[in-house]
C-alpha cells in the first residue's frame, strides 16, 4: 500500500504516534474530524474545478482555439505513428 509515497510500515508507525498522542477515547473524534476537513478540501476543489470550467467556458472564442489545438495533436500523433 503506497501512497504519497508512505510506505506501509510508515504508515503503520504514524498511526501507532496518533493513537500514543490521542488515546483510544479521543482517537475518534480526531478521525472524524480529519475526515471533515478532507470532505471540506474535496467540496471546495470541485466547486473551484467547476468555476474554472464555467469561466472558461465563457471566454470567446476558446472553443475554436481547442479545436486548433486537438486538431494540431492529432497532427503531431499522425506524423509519430509514421514515423515509427
Amino acid at each position: 500500500m503506497t501512497m504519497l509515497f508512505i510506505s506501509t510500515g510508515e504508515v503503520v508507525i504514524l498511526l501507532f504516534a496518533v493513537l500514543m498522542l490521542f488515546g483510544p477515547d479521543r482517537l475518534p473524534g480526531f478521525v472524524r474530524s480529519l475526515a471533515k476537513g478532507i470532505r471540506t478540501v474535496k467540496n471546495a476543489q470541485a466547486d473551484l474545478t467547476q468555476q474554472m470550467t464555467k469561466m472558461a467556458e465563457d471566454q470567446p472564442g476558446l472553443k475554436e482555439v481547442s479545436k486548433a489545438v486537438e486538431e494540431v495533436k492529432s497532427d503531431i500523433e499522425g506524423v509519430v505513428s509514421r514515423k515509427k
